[in-house]
């Protein structure tokens, strides 16, 4: 009888963690779509869309240290202040934790600021919150990379 109950232990134990390895993959895949929704937003300067995407109260932080909230991250975008051209996220890596995602990767771009060409490569860290059943970016910081 005991080891009726210690097998079915263990299996209750394992289908758990599947159970929740395989939300999280759910989650992991969400988030990655979002990201993705996001880095075409930023080539597209698609306001509306980058307002659905991010938090009232977003941190939006660049590698120089500048700090935008929502409203000016956007405006920056959508008049060309920041213009993407391309953008390549490398080397992803997604974490749920609860209702949390942090997203980290190397960016990689073409940017045309202000008119002025330009290749950069930062690193970047974006943390994203589950309201309401849907992922929303709250903060964001990017950081030099080490040169090697």
């Amino acid at each position: 009888m005991k080891y009726i109950l210690a097998t079915i232990a263990v299996i209750l134990f394992q289908f758990s963690g599947w159970s929740q390895n395989s939300s999280n993959n759910k989650e992991e895949i969400a988030v990655a779509s979002r990201v993705e929704t996001l880095r075409q937003a930023l080539i597209d300067a698609d306001g509306d869309k980058l307002k659905e995407l991010t938090s009232a109260d977003l941190s939006y932080c660049h590698s120089s240290g500048v700090v935008q909230n929502q409203a000016v991250f956007i405006e920056k975008i959508v008049n060309g202040e920041s213009d993407f051209v391309t953008i390549d996220f490398q080397d992803q890596t997604i974490e749920i934790i609860g209702d949390v995602a942090i997203v980290r990767h190397n960016l990689a771009a073409h940017t045309k600021d202000s008119g002025i060409d330009k290749d950069i490569k930062i690193g970047i860290m974006l943390v994203w919150q589950k309201q309401k059943n849907k992922w929303l970016l709250i903060a964001r910081q990017a950081f030099k990379l080490p040169t090697t």
